[in-house]
């Protein structure tokens, strides 16, 4: 089974307060549209993370019917930079500072012997409703696997560049437009008879699973977040192998379709090589080149960790509670 990637832009989302409706309408063109100049909301509220991920998304496919140009108006960079501010000033206000990024990589590499998040729980109780909905989370992101972390790429130098690239490469399917993870992805929710559009799932997931996925646009589109960026994707190449193989565990005591199981054995075995590229030869030579971005390395870990904390609790809290955390 091989589903075809659509390539058209999906629609504008259906606003849930003052900060998207305004950004929903500017970009729409509603009669007296304007855009906030001053922001006060709570960072992890659906508002704040929608108004910010049709921003972000601007820089991605863009929206229907919205001219491409909208990607750098100067009113709606103001007014990102704004909800920027916000959900940065929250994650440093809630995540320790550190400073050695190699210890940091050393503790994500323990594996422990238990645990509480989704693959957890998934792979022990979950049902296969509780699996689906999991996809419909994981799509916001998924269905662009890789181009969050893409924006790096020309903001590094040497052979932490090169060796950035090379495990790209393989997100990207080694060539392979039948083997992008992207595809690899759209494959599975169409196994799993999930909506597989891009995008598909944008007016359904809460502020948790937008904030995830935000938080890569907002470090990958920022030069000053490039060190972020790097440690993000360490931490993300790391902690996926392991994870990966519960999955495929859960995924197998529900007889699920294979298709579904193929999508997390193939990160099994790459992510396994990815973390040591990454750890020796991307963050290694990044901080030999500039060892003043360590701190900011280790945030990006630590901000990984802390929004899939955020998303991963609201989850199994609504499961065990009997319910879906999808609007």
């Amino acid at each position: 089974m091989s589903s075809s990637i659509s390539v058209s832009a999906p629609p504008l989302p259906r606003s849930c307060g003052t900060l998207s409706e305004a950004v929903v309408r500017y970009l729409a063109g509603g009669s007296g549209s304007s855009l906030p100049t001053h922001v006060e909301a709570e960072p992890l509220s659906r508002d704040l993370q929608l108004a910010l991920t049709v921003c972000y998304e601007l820089h991605y496919r863009g929206f229907e019917g919205i001219d491409d140009d909208a990607e750098w108006d100067p009113d709606v960079l103001r007014f990102r930079r704004l909800l920027e501010r916000v959900f940065l000033a929250y994650l440093r206000d809630n995540i320790e500072a550190g400073t050695d990024a190699f210890a940091e990589m050393d503790a994500l590499s323990l594996e422990p012997v238990s645990g509480t998040g989704p693959s957890w729980y998934l792979r022990d109780q979950g049902t296969w409703e509780q699996m689906r909905e999991y996809f419909a989370h994981r799509s916001l992101y998924h269905l662009k696997e890789a181009d969050p972390h893409a924006w790096a790429i020309p903001r590094l130098q040497g052979q932490a560049k090169a060796s950035f690239v090379a495990v790209e490469f393989d997100e990207y399917g080694g060539g392979r437009g039948e083997r992008l993870h992207q595809r690899l992805w759209a494959d599975l929710m169409q196994a799993a008879e999930l909506d597989s559009t891009y995008l598909g799932y944008l007016d359904r997931v809460p502020a948790e699973t937008l904030a995830w996925v935000n938080l890569m646009s907002q470090f990958g589109l920022h030069r000053s977040l490039r060190g972020a960026t790097v440690g993000h994707f360490a931490a993300t190449e790391i902690t996926s192998s392991p994870g990966s193989k519960r999955f495929v565990d859960g995924l197998t005591r529900l007889g699920a379709p294979d298709i579904c199981a193929a999508f997390y054995r193939e990160h099994v075995e790459a992510d396994a090589v990815h973390e040591q590229i990454l750890r020796h030869d991307v963050v290694a030579n990044l901080l030999r080149d500039e060892p003043h971005l360590e701190p900011d390395v280790v945030f990006g870990m630590r901000a990984l960790d802390f929004v899939e904390d955020v998303l991963g609790s609201a989850l199994v809290e609504s499961w065990k509670s009997g319910r879906s955390l999808l609007l």
